[in-house]
């Protein structure tokens, strides 16, 4: 099984290149699931109803969130009826609205996609450590295929968790940073892993931000409202992994990257 993951949708723009380029990438790779992560597709936070529709249009199979998946409250108006979209499955379990994990059925094959948030330099969650070793469990029940949307800030913390369950998932993908990382690989029991996968949106912002406002709150200090940068050249950040069916194990990781320095070759 082939699993395509595209990184953090980042406003307007980013939700327009994955329209654009998403088919193309379909068409070279051949993937049975693609899971694209879209905390941040309206406005750069959160998401609401319509960015939702528009990336399953696109032909994402699995949302995944973040930190900003309550940025937008317009989210809580839907998210317990969207069944394509999960939210960090360490989020106050049973407090608040959503899933943390979704199965896909692939003809015989069950995939499970499992959304977690990192603890580190991030805002308050569950210990993703704890909820990962009972879910897992869980899922492991029904199947050996498993990916996991690790979205955290540090590098190490996300090391420390694809170690931790290297072997128990089939893959650790990265998401939250906006920098897609140089460290694809496959851990000895068999997980794959990538620190970040990287960002779709903005190329020339700051993360995906307009540089001036980005700018002058390191100058200054003082309290800015920053604003996707719509306007700009853009790029597509993703990976592909290839899983065997029977042992869940990744046989291979790939990073993908389109802008405008790596323009996309069919």
């Amino acid at each position: 099984m082939r699993i395509l993951f595209v990184g953090d949708i980042m406003g307007n723009a980013g939700q327009e290149m994955l329209e654009t380029y998403l088919s193309q990438l379909k068409q070279k790779y051949h993937p049975q699931v693609t899971v694209v992560n879209g905390e941040n597709a309206t406005h750069g936070k959160g998401i609401d109803r319509h960015a939702y529709k528009r990336l399953l249009s696109a032909g994402a199979d699995v949302i995944t969130m973040g930190n900003h998946t309550w940025d937008n409250p317009a989210i809580e108006e839907f998210i317990g009826e969207a069944n394509k979209l999960i939210r960090p499955a360490n989020f106050s379990a049973g407090q608040v609205p959503g899933k943390g994990y979704t199965l896909i059925q692939i003809n015989q094959l069950k995939l499970a996609v499992v959304n977690l948030q990192g603890r580190v330099f991030m805002s308050p969650s569950d210990d993703p450590f704890a909820i990962a070793e009972r879910l897992i469990e869980r899922l492991l029940k029904q199947t050996k295929l498993i990916v996991v949307d690790f979205h955290a800030e540090t590098t190490s913390e996300k090391e420390a968790f694809s170690w931790c369950f290297d072997g128990r998932v089939s893959a650790v993908i990265g998401t939250h940073t906006h920098v897609q990382t140089n460290d694809a690989r496959i851990l000895p029991q068999g997980t794959a892993f990538l620190s970040d996968v990287g960002m779709t949106g903005p190329y020339d912002g700051i993360l995906g931000m307009q540089r001036p406002e980005v700018i002058k709150r390191f100058v200054n200090q003082m309290p800015t409202r920053f604003e996707v940068d719509e306007q700009g050249r853009r790029c597509l950040g993703a990976c592909y992994v290839d899983l065997d069916d029977v042992s869940g194990k990744a046989k291979q990781i790939q990073t993908i990257q389109i802008n405008p320095d790596h323009p996309f070759m069919f």
